[in-house]
């Protein structure tokens, strides 16, 4: 069973990038899959794929860990991976031409959601569950 995430859908750029969740959702009730498609990385100069390759991406797989950590290894990318990735681009703008109040709140937010999953971490930790599925 797939379906479509649209919630980044306001501008031309992102209205041609379709999100898609391909896997069923996991114990703790989440998906782990996601392909995003409608885009061709030939024209970004920081494209890697045409050098390793021979052509041109034009999709992304993200795909999350899946299982506890101490059960199944890590497996995969989490939240906060790309909270961070996120995190840093917005500093990075801040810190350049682009700098806007509007960014400035993004970055708040993202780091804020780092932070309460940082803490929902720790505190798994000092109950001696975190990496298992014990709640």
């Amino acid at each position: 069973m797939t379906r479509e995430v649209t919630d980044h859908r306001v501008n031309p750029a992102n209205d041609k990038l379709v999100i898609t969740v391909t896997d069923e959702p996991g114990a703790g009730g989440a998906n782990h899959l996601y392909m995003i498609t409608g885009f061709n990385t030939g024209s970004n100069p920081s494209c890697p794929f045409t050098a390793r390759h021979g052509q041109p991406a034009e999709h992304a797989t993200i795909l999350f860990q899946n299982g506890p950590i101490a059960e199944a290894g890590v497996n995969g990318i989490t939240q906060e991976v790309l909270l961070s990735i996120v995190a840093d681009r917005l500093r990075s703008f801040q810190a350049g031409p682009y700098s806007s109040r509007e960014n400035a709140l993004a970055l708040t937010n993202v780091e804020q959601a780092l932070l309460w999953l940082q803490k929902r971490t720790l505190d798994r930790m000092r109950r001696g569950v975190e990496g298992t599925s014990a709640k």
